[in-house]
C-alpha cells in the first residue's frame, strides 16, 4: 500500500515478476476494497497471488515509533509478520523506510554477532555493479558497525555477484591511512588484521564508488545515503542534458536518429530502476525496501532482487563471517 505509486503500480510490477519467476508464489497484503479491482483484467494473476486483508497502511510522514505502536493492522507489518512466521521467505516494500526498518528489527530482531543492520544498494559501475552500505539505515557509525557492514557486503557479493574473494574498500575523504575520523581509521585496523575471504583495498573516495574500484564500499548511512541520491540525481540530470540536446536544432534531431541505439543503451545503464531495492542486510530474516517514487518497471527489479535473496543463503554467511572476524582478529586490533 506504499510509495507514490500506490497499489496499482505494485499489482502492474507483479504481473511482470510472474512471468520472469515461474516458480514463485506472493503474498500481497493490503486494503481488499482497494486491491480486488486492480485484478478485474488480471484474473489469471491471482492463481500465483494469495490476498491478505490489512485494512490500515503506514503513510510516508508516520514516525517509526507511531507505526511500532499502531502498525499492526498495515499491509507492511504483516508482510513483515510473514517472513517472521515462515510463511515467506521475503518481504517487500516501497513504503516509509524508518517504519520498514523499524518493525522488521522489533519483529525479526538481528543476526548474531551483528549490531546494527543496514540497507545494501547495488551500483552500477564501469566495471559492472558493486555493492554500498549503509545506504540509509544508520546516521553514525563506530568502527565495530563500520566492519559489520563490511562482513554483509563481502558476504551479499559472495551469494549475489557470485565472488570468491571480493575487494573491500571503506569511502573516507582521502586514500591516505591517516584521513578520516576515528572510526574509520579503527574499522580499516581491523579489516586489515582478519583473515576473511576479502581483499581489503583501505580507504576510497567518492569518485572510486562509479569507477568500480571495489566490489564493496562501506560508509555510515549519512554519508551513503548522501552518495546515492546524488548519483541518482546526476543520472537523471545527464539524461537531461542529453535529450534538450537532442531536440534542440534540427542537426540535433539527424544526430540523436543516427545515435539511437547508443542512447538507448546509455539510458539503460543510468536508468535507476534497473538497479532499484535497498536489501535490509543483518536481520533474522529477509527485508528489501523498493524506491518510494519508483514505477512497475523498478518495483519489478526490487521484485528480482528479493527473489534472488531469498535464494541466497546470505544469512547464513553472514553469522559465520562475523564470527569469523572477532576469532581471527588479534585483540590488540580489536580495540
Amino acid at each position: 500500500m506504499g510509495g507514490d505509486a500506490g497499489p496499482g503500480m505494485v499489482v502492474a510490477a507483479l504481473a511482470r515478476s510472474v512471468l520472469r519467476h515461474p516458480a514463485a508464489k506472493f503474498l500481497l497484503h493490503g486494503d481488499e476494497a482497494v486491491l480486488q479491482p486492480l485484478f478485474a483484467k488480471r484474473a489469471k494473476l491471482l492463481e500465483r497471488i494469495q490476498l491478505r486483508h490489512s485494512p490500515d497502511q503506514v503513510r510516508m510522514e508516520d514516525k517509526p515509533s507511531l507505526s511500532l505502536r499502531r502498525g499492526r493492522n498495515t499491509s507492511m507489518w504483516r508482510a513483515i509478520e510473514a517472513v517472521k512466521n515462515k510463511e515467506a521467505e521475503v518481504a517487500i516494500s516501497a513504503g516509509n523506510t524508518g517504519a520498514l526498518m523499524a518493525m522488521s528489527m522489533f519483529q525479526l530482531g538481528v543476526l548474531q554477532g551483528i549490531s546494527r543492520p543496514a540497507i545494501a544498494a547495488l551500483w552500477p559501475t564501469r566495471r559492472g555493479q558493486s555493492v554500498v552500505l549503509d545506504v540509509g539505515a544508520n546516521v553514525t557509525s563506530d568502527a565495530e558497525q563500520l566492519v559489520d557492514f563490511a562482513v554483509m557486503g563481502e558476504a551479499f557479493a559472495r551469494a549475489i555477484l557470485g565472488l570468491d574473494r571480493p575487494s573491500i574498500g571503506l569511502l573516507n575523504v582521502g586514500s591516505e591511512d591517516v584521513k578520516g575520523h576515528e572510526a574509520v581509521r579503527a574499522a580499516a585496523q581491523i579489516l586489515r588484521n582478519t583473515s576473511l575471504p576479502i581483499e581489503f583495498r583501505g580507504f576510497v573516495e567518492g569518485d572510486d564508488i562509479a569507477e568500480g574500484t571495489d566490489d564493496v564500499v562501506v560508509t555510515d548511512g549519512f554519508t551513503g545515503n548522501i552518495a546515492l541520491k546524488t548519483a541518482e540525481g546526476t543520472a537523471k540530470l545527464v539524461v537531461g542534458f542529453l535529450r534538450a540536446a537532442m531536440t534542440r536544432s534540427l542537426l540535433g534531431r539527424i544526430g540523436g536518429l543516427f545515435a539511437t541505439g547508443a542512447l538507448k543503451a546509455l539510458r539503460r545503464k543510468l536508468d535507476p530502476r534497473a538497479s532499484n531495492g535497498g536489501i535490509f542486510l543483518g536481520l533474522n530474516g529477509i527485508v528489501v525496501k523498493s524506491h518510494g517514487g519508483t514505477d512497475e518497471m523498478g518495483f519489478a527489479s526490487a521484485l528480482d532482487m528479493a527473489i534472488d535473496m531469498a535464494d541466497s543463503g546470505v544469512m547464513t554467511r553472514i553469522i559465520a563471517d562475523r564470527a569469523h572476524v572477532e576469532d581471527t582478529v588479534p585483540e590488540a586490533a580489536a580495540s
